[in-house]
């Protein structure tokens, strides 16, 4: 079943995490906040390979941090352990904004890339594709290695067998056919 990402409905049909994980973005209505900045919920949650300390991971398409900065300190000044960095990544500027509501941690990420474009929207793609050609085995493996303390990336990474940064590599991983995919979860047991 393919997802339109860029509304969290879908989870209202997940597990019982997703449906909390909907409720708290509705109450402290994010989307709504940010949707002059195209978010996108991702990582382990919308995908359902979390753990009990997944968080929360808000992409945004931000060109004036000035902007989304005041607008995140304005909305969620409230917020339990609310903090906000600006920071650079492979020479793009970044703002990270974290904070607890309830029980979820959640982070605000935003850059002056478009969010479909941004390596988290990426790789929770690749991931999903993976999970789908590899089925209930794979995504068992992957979710163990994820409650052994390994990242995502890491943990994907490890079962295919991909040297190297894993961040990097999993989006080298894009373009493979699902057959080429395949290959490699049947070829790489742990």
């Amino acid at each position: 079943m393919a997802y339109i990402w860029e509304n969290i409905s879908y989870l209202l049909n997940g597990n019982d995490k997703q449906k909390k994980a909907y409720e708290t973005l509705k109450k402290i209505e994010v989307f709504h906040i940010l949707k002059k900045f195209n978010p996108i919920l991702v990582g382990t949650i919308p995908i359902n390979i979390d753990t009990e300390n997944s968080d929360l991971d808000i992409i945004c398409e931000v060109y004036d941090f000035d902007e989304f900065e005041g607008i995140l300190r304005t909305h969620f000044k409230g917020m339990t352990g609310l903090k906000i960095n600006k920071d650079e990544r492979e020479g793009i500027k970044n703002l990270v904004a974290n904070f607890i509501y309830g029980e979820f941690i959640i982070e605000i990420f935003g850059q002056p890339v478009p969010t479909t474009k941004q390596n988290g929207y990426k790789h929770m793609i690749i991931e999903e594709r993976l999970l789908k050609i590899g089925g209930d085995e794979f995504k068992r493996e992957i979710i163990k290695l994820k409650k052994e303390g390994i990242k995502t990336e890491p943990a994907f990474a490890r079962r295919l067998n991909i040297e190297g940064n894993p961040y990097f590599e999993l989006l080298k991983l894009e373009d493979f056919s699902d057959e080429k995919l395949l290959e490699m979860i049947h070829y790489n047991r742990i």
